[in-house]
């Protein structure tokens, strides 16, 4: 490695780094924050088979699923404005993860709900809850302890999906790293070091994971 490619990788790090933690990462956190409320609608309305929006749940899941998310950033993007309906890139590509990354982690937490005993919920009538209180205080705990690894996978996974934005013109990391591979024409060395800055922010998540995992093995071998 000589001392042009050297300096250039030193000069491009911070360039890099401050478009993650600003744009990378508060996308990530915003936007997996409102599919875990997204995710936990609809897999209640699922699990409680309410016959109509459980039909519009289930084509909502298999919509989203059944389409690449890129295709779904360049719709709602692209192909709103033909509509009259204009969103900037940043509140785009939120409402876009949100909804994609919505529909897998209702899959998984129907699963987590579905997997938690029948007895549960007899036994929470029985002490004279209702219905919502229940879910509240007895499933929804026991299935979130269940759900918690791939949702956590979930995560890691939306952090790497959020390149993506870049094709609609979020100035995430990505895209930094795009701009300055443009101007440097240095693709190989440059594209390597976003490679290795979106696994340290992997790596730490995945830390966190871990630390997560073993709070609630705690939790419920108390």
């Amino acid at each position: 490695m000589d001392e042009r490619l050297t300096n250039l990788l030193i000069d491009s790090f911070t360039k890099i780094l401050i478009p993650g933690l600003t744009r990378t990462i508060p996308l990530t956190a915003i936007s997996f924050s409102i599919a875990l409320v997204i995710a936990i609608t609809v897999a209640i309305i699922q699990f409680a088979h309410v016959k109509v929006l459980s039909q519009i749940a289930r084509f909502y899941i298999w919509i989203i699923r059944g389409t690449p998310l890129l295709v779904q950033l360049y719709v709602v993007f692209f192909g709103l404005p033909n509509l009259g309906i204009i969103i900037d890139p940043f509140p785009c590509a939120i409402l876009v993860f949100s909804l994609n990354e919505g529909a897998y982690c209702a899959e998984t937490i129907r699963a987590a709900l579905e997997a938690v005993p029948k007895g549960q919920m007899e036994a929470g009538y029985c002490v004279g809850l209702n219905y919502f209180q229940i879910m509240r205080r007895i499933i929804l705990p026991q299935a979130m302890r269940t759900a918690f690894p791939p949702l956590s996978n979930s995560l890691i996974g939306m952090v790497k999906d959020t390149s993506l934005a870049a094709n609609i013109t979020v100035a995430e990391m990505f895209m930094a790293t795009q701009r300055i591979v443009a101007r440097t024409y240095e693709p190989l060395a440059l594209y390597i070091e976003v490679a290795l800055i979106y696994l340290v922010f992997c790596t730490i998540l995945t830390r966190l994971q871990k630390v997560g995992e073993k709070k609630l093995n705690g939790l419920i071998g108390a």
